[in-house]
């Protein structure tokens, strides 16, 4: 673990925008296919959760949001995630296709209204990723704060492309760690 000081925090801005500009340089037929094969993983790896919780793709992720039409097919329940209070852990909403969406503050989709859920299982995008486990976000802290609040800890996988995969984000104390990783290579448990 690294200490947080400035200069891992300007390090870790700075890797992100050249995380997010990988991503953009993506043709759009890579991403689907590559998205595809994520999904295609995904559901070969890991049990049907009974609440499944994910994100809306934004800036150039991956979409798996077929693996969400997949599971809810075979009786899951999709949620999104909602920030309700700054430097708060989030909250999850109950999904289905015809939910309206509106932009949160961070202009990210997410349910207006509907019922709070429990996930058992989260999937959790990759700005950036290493081999031990961590992921890079976006500087929030939100999916930290949540994974470290929630109890029963849901299972928490990563789904990114190997462009974003780094030898260290270098993690920090309040970093949590992922289940699994899953790109468009295959799916992995992190090194202990």
């Amino acid at each position: 673990m690294v200490e947080a000081n400035e200069d891992n925090t300007a390090w870790r801005r700075a890797l992100r925008r050249e995380m997010q500009a990988r991503r953009a340089a993506l043709g759009a037929a890579e991403h689907v296919a590559w998205s595809a094969r994520i999904a295609e993983h995904v559901l070969a790896a890991l049990p049907v959760p009974k609440v499944l919780a994910f994100c809306w793709p934004i800036k150039h992720e991956p979409d798996v949001r077929a693996i969400v039409d997949c599971w809810a097919a075979l009786g899951a329940r999709a949620a999104l995630p909602v920030v309700v209070a700054r430097d708060r852990p989030l909250a999850f909403r109950e999904w289905h296709a015809e939910t309206p969406l509106e932009k949160d503050r961070y202009g990210i989709p997410t349910p207006a209204a509907g019922e709070f859920l429990q996930p058992d299982l989260i999937l959790l995008p990759l700005n950036g990723f290493d081999a031990a486990g961590y992921r890079l976000g976006y500087g929030g802290g939100y999916f930290d704060r949540t994974l470290a609040a929630l109890s029963p800890r849901p299972l928490a996988v990563g789904v990114g492309f190997e462009l974003n995969r780094l030898p260290t984000i270098r993690p920090e104390s309040h970093d949590q760690r992922l289940d699994w990783i899953v790109t468009e290579a295959g799916g992995f448990r992190p090194d202990a």
